[in-house]
């Protein structure tokens, strides 16, 4: 089970980010972590359910990702919630800096994947929705499927 042929290989994902937020930007960022937490990954122990990234003295920490403990790292298993270095360029940070200082803007992890054997997250630029907001994505969600069903109908009977 080899990741190195350039395919990401996603561990998870946050979907009620799209739900909660109108994403304006996203991008991608290495994480810094220990090997326990790559060996965990790799078995599919993460959950981005109420996560989010800060920016702090110039560096990007991800904060409230969940990942589990390695069964066969005994003691050695880092905390589970613990806060965890984003790997982005000066450039990067300083533009998610002045972005992140609008109101309402916030940087959340939308997914965790491997690609090339490296641990990544893409991040978006959100801002939060509003209640009708959410409506007009649910009307808009179920209209979809309605749609889908009667092109498959109409297939069938043909």
């Amino acid at each position: 089970m080899r990741e190195d042929d350039g395919k990401k290989k996603i561990i998870a994902s946050n979907r009620k980010a799209r739900f909660e937020y109108e994403i304006l930007d996203s991008f991608e960022a290495g994480i810094a972590l220990l090997g326990t937490e790559v060996k965990a990954l790799r078995e599919g122990k993460a959950n981005l359910g109420d996560a989010y990234a800060d920016i702090r003295r110039g560096e990007v920490y991800l904060l409230n990702v969940h990942i589990g403990a390695y069964e066969q790292a005994g003691r050695s298993n880092a905390p589970p919630m613990r806060e965890r270095k984003l790997l982005l360029h000066r450039r990067e940070i300083s533009r998610l800096e002045r972005r992140v200082d609008e109101r309402g803007v916030t940087l959340i992890p939308l997914s965790l994947y491997f690609v090339h054997g490296r641990a990544k997250v893409e991040l978006a630029l959100a801002r939060g929705k509003r209640r009708y907001d959410k409506r007009q994505s649910i009307q808009n969600r179920e209209n979809q499927r309605d749609l889908a069903r009667v092109m498959r109908n109409r297939n069938r009977s043909s």
